[in-house]
């Protein structure tokens, strides 16, 4: 839960959570519209079936487009999901680079802090930065 919590502040500060909130609009936009022009699909939960059989790329083949504008929606709803994929991907990926990279920037700078006051510290303290050192060799 708190994962789900962290990755949603991540995608409001970037603004991605824009992104996907307009791929689930579409997405029931577009379900909406295919219920009323596709003759084989009579309810809504199919509809969003067809969507999600799309934008999974997966294709189950259980509901087949016929209507020319189903078939436009399917490749919208597709290069749409391609996208809203890639983007929440690509900032979940910055986030856990930048958050790597300010863990190494304070064990680094706490390393360092410990270098400079080389002389007064005692064995143990000497004894674990060596420890370190020869882990980064």
């Amino acid at each position: 839960m708190k994962k789900l919590r962290i990755l949603s502040a991540v995608l409001k500060k970037t603004k991605a959570d824009k992104i996907v909130l307009g791929f689930v609009i579409f997405l029931l936009v577009s379900a909406l519209i295919i219920l009323l022009v596709e003759p084989d699909i009579t309810r809504y939960g199919d509809a969003l079936w067809y969507c999600y059989a799309v934008f999974s790329t997966i294709g189950f083949g259980d509901i087949v487009a016929t209507a020319f504008i189903t078939k436009v929606l399917s490749v919208l709803i597709t290069v749409y999901a391609l996208f809203a994929i890639a983007v929440v991907t690509g900032v979940v990926v910055s986030f856990y680079n930048s958050c790597v990279e300010q863990q190494f920037k304070e064990t680094k700078s706490a390393f360092l802090d410990k270098l400079q006051r080389l002389p007064q510290l005692s064995k143990e303290e000497l004894e674990e930065i060596a420890e370190k050192a020869k882990k980064w060799k």
